[in-house]
């Protein structure tokens, strides 16, 4: 069942975005990494930047969340985790496509350049891949991260966004 968060799900989501993030342990850049991955103050500042997390519950158990960012005239998608044991078994695309359906307005997506699982999931579910010189400007537009995430990062676009 995808359902909106509540203030009560917020160790749960703190849980399994560093639970997730573990994948991108030795991928991303070592001066990108750190632990934990998202510190419970980043995700209250993120939440309250806007960030609405949405949770899928199956057994009374949350297993997986992803963001949605109404931003100016696009719509980010932003956090999107999976518990580690419960991947490769459609929640994620269960979530994203439900928050899909929410937007009215273009969805960018950023995710880092070297997480090719991640580029390939969004790619699967009809988002592509917009060139370096757009997502350069389209990171400091819409997002705010230090200039070196900006430049080991990647942003997909959904078939509404127009070049």
């Amino acid at each position: 069942m995808i359902e909106k968060s509540v203030q009560e799900d917020f160790d749960t989501i703190y849980e399994i975005i560093n639970d997730a993030a573990s994948a991108y342990r030795g991928v991303i850049p070592d001066d990108r990494w750190h632990e934990p991955y998202m510190s419970k103050e980043e995700l209250q500042k993120q939440i309250e930047d806007g960030v609405q997390f949405w949770k899928y519950t199956e057994d009374n158990s949350i297993i997986g969340v992803m963001g949605i960012q109404p931003k100016e005239d696009v719509t980010l998608i932003r956090h999107a985790y999976v518990r580690t044991i419960a991947r490769k078994k459609g929640v994620g695309g269960k979530l994203l496509e439900y928050l899909r359906q929410m937007a009215s307005t273009p969805i960018l997506i950023g995710t880092w350049a070297e997480a090719s699982w991640a580029i390939k999931f969004y790619q699967k579910h009809g988002f592509r891949l917009l060139p370096a010189d757009q997502k350069n400007s389209l990171l400091k537009k819409y997002w705010t991260i230090p200039s070196r995430q900006v430049e080991t990062s990647v942003v997909l676009a959904n078939d509404y966004w127009k070049s």
